[in-house]
């Protein structure tokens, strides 16, 4: 499978400030992602300014959401309206989006943002058990590239709310029941990627996890 152009641009959005919490270390999961998109050919950097970052998007061919849930602490306040629509430009010109983790419950300012994932995380509803080591079974692209399957420690995101249609590429079993670990989707021009994995440092650790990072990406930023 061919690497990302190398003229092709990721940005890696770090929780901090209102999108930090105190479970996830997103600066060195950002840093490890960051790492991982240059081995697969990306030209990287990593914005933890997350609201700032939305409304410079112009030049990106790859957005990496890697940061935690605004609403949670009904912290004090809310998107400015340049980051909401930057967002939706950067969409609807086809910009690649891979949502890594726990951005199936962030961005929650944004109306775009869990239509375009295809799916969220639901208070009260959502769950997963306690971290461990997860069998994750593989898939197959759309287009036919398959992907293995691998175990990594991590956390099982469990009974999100689907949004829309979704290619699930690969799954896991909690309680006898299979569940989407990560799927791909188009929303109108954009390729988007969604790995709810990559709680911490661990997860990284993972041979398996990190080629179906590299996966991901190349294919939401249309290089595979």
């Amino acid at each position: 499978m061919p690497n990302a152009s190398s003229h092709q641009t990721a940005l890696v959005v770090s929780g901090s400030g209102r999108y930090a919490d105190a479970w996830h270390p997103f600066p060195r999961t950002s840093a490890l992602l960051a790492e991982i998109l240059r081995e697969t050919g990306f030209e990287v950097r990593i914005d933890d300014d997350v609201d700032a970052a939305m409304a410079r998007l112009d030049d990106v061919d790859l957005l990496v959401v890697n940061a935690g849930d605004p609403w949670r602490d009904d912290r004090e306040g809310a998107a400015p309206s340049a980051s909401v629509e930057g967002l939706d430009h950067a969409l609807e010109r086809g910009m690649g989006v891979l949502a890594m983790h726990l951005s199936v419950g962030s961005l929650r300012d944004y109306p775009s943002w869990a239509p375009a994932i295809g799916g969220m995380w639901v208070p009260g509803a959502s769950w997963h058990p306690e971290i461990g080591d997860v069998d994750i079974a593989g898939g197959v692209l759309p287009g036919g590239t398959v992907v293995d399957g691998f175990t990594v420690f991590d956390e099982r995101y469990c009974r999100l709310q689907q949004l829309g249609e979704r290619h699930v590429v690969t799954t896991q079993v909690t309680d006898g029941e299979r569940m989407p670990a990560a799927w791909v989707r188009t929303h109108g021009p954009a390729r988007v990627a969604v790995d709810t994995l990559g709680h911490d440092e661990r997860s990284y650790e993972s041979d398996g996890h990190r080629r179906l990072i590299g996966t991901l990406s190349r294919w939401a930023a249309g290089a595979a």
